[in-house]
């Protein structure tokens, strides 16, 4: 039996990454105990989509536990033994303006539970490929520090700058810059990840990602902004533009295609490895061309206010260079535009709410 163990598993990536494994022929077993709801309300709740698995995925194993939790994971982690074959961690505390509010259980979550599965991995599993999703917030405000220029509707790189043709790549500093309470949580996370990975020579990756979203994202104000925006679209709930204008530039990656990037690591791992992770020049677009293309979609208009004040630590342009992952896996290539991300989050917000 080969299994596939995620953290996270009802979330987006999570469950997105259990579906893709399952269809490989592996064994999936997803740890997920529904924080979600605790961070961010009931309407965040992944409890949908956990139920969602268990009708898709013949053989999915499901666990209620915090990881947090070292027994309790223990637990799991000696009942597989080396039948684990990846690890996926997706489990994670995701915004910087709630850990603001309670930086304990945002540093536990992200910098705690990722050390108590390296640990369990470590102890039980050796041989696993371990695979954790860190974030581009490690990188702090340093992108804010770039040369960028105003245009109509987004800021932009200077086309001088060595960053215009591909994006920000993996050798920008994580020192110096005001990070957010969150980005420092992923950070230590992102840090012992790649440490496991040197240190005792375990297959270990961190992919950094930009904004990734998809259909089975249970947006909220406070983190998936573009499927909480395409919500508030459906809903007409009002949407607030937190500062830059509004011209704030994200690059979006769709689930589907972080779970091939997954597997294409699992496929040919490595020691301590780093990527980022994001739409690049593929697929990028600021606030207001974001609203554009949600009100195109759903064929109404978005009641939306602006605040001037931007959200600390906030990136106004970060578009996200995977030129060193595609060099190391030619086999894999952005497959879906930013267009039908939206359209796909549409189509799946309106089956829910039928």
């Amino acid at each position: 039996m080969t299994v596939c163990l995620v953290t996270g598993s009802a979330g987006l990536i999570g469950s997105e990454t259990a579906r893709f494994f399952a269809r490989q022929g592996m064994t999936v077993v997803g740890i997920d105990n529904d924080m979600r709801s605790q961070f961010f309300g009931q309407e965040a709740s992944t409890s949908w989509n956990r139920n969602q698995l268990f009708r898709e995925i013949s053989n999915y194993e499901h666990f209620d536990v915090d990881i947090r939790d070292l027994s309790g994971l223990q637990k799991i982690f000696s009942r597989f033994g080396k039948d684990l074959s990846a690890i996926v961690h997706c489990a994670a505390q995701p915004s910087h303006d709630w850990a603001a509010g309670d930086p304990l259980t945002d540093f536990s979550v992200n910098a705690n539970g990722t050390l108590n599965l390296l640990q369990c991995t470590r102890q039980y599993s050796p041989d696993a490929v371990f695979m954790h999703m860190s974030t581009n917030k490690v990188y702090g405000d340093t992108p804010n520090r770039l040369p960028l220029q105003e245009l109509e509707t987004r800021f932009e790189i200077a086309p001088e700058h060595p960053y215009y043709a591909e994006g920000i790549d993996e050798q920008m500093t994580i020192d110096g810059s005001l990070h957010s309470l969150f980005g420092v949580s992923k950070a230590a996370g992102d840090l012992l990840v790649q440490e496991f990975g040197r240190y005792f020579d375990m297959k270990t990756v961190c992919f950094r990602g930009g904004c990734l979203t998809g259909p089975a994202h249970s947006g909220a104000q406070l983190h998936g902004f573009l499927a909480y925006l395409i919500d508030c679209a459906i809903t007409g709930r009002p949407y607030t533009v937190f500062g830059y204008k509004g011209k704030q530039v994200r690059d979006n990656i769709h689930a589907a295609d972080v779970s091939r990037a997954l597997w294409s690591f699992y496929k040919r791992p490595s020691s301590g490895a780093v990527y980022n992770l994001g739409g690049a020049r593929f697929s990028n677009c600021s606030m207001l061309e974001a609203i554009e293309l949600c009100q195109s979609s759903v064929g109404r208009k978005l009641e939306w206010t602006y605040s001037e004040t931007n959200r600390s630590g906030d990136h106004i342009w970060y578009i996200s260079d995977m030129s060193r992952f595609k060099a190391d896996y030619p086999e894999w290539s952005h497959t879906i535009s930013l267009q039908k991300m939206i359209d796909d989050i549409r189509d799946a917000l309106l089956a829910r709410k039928s």
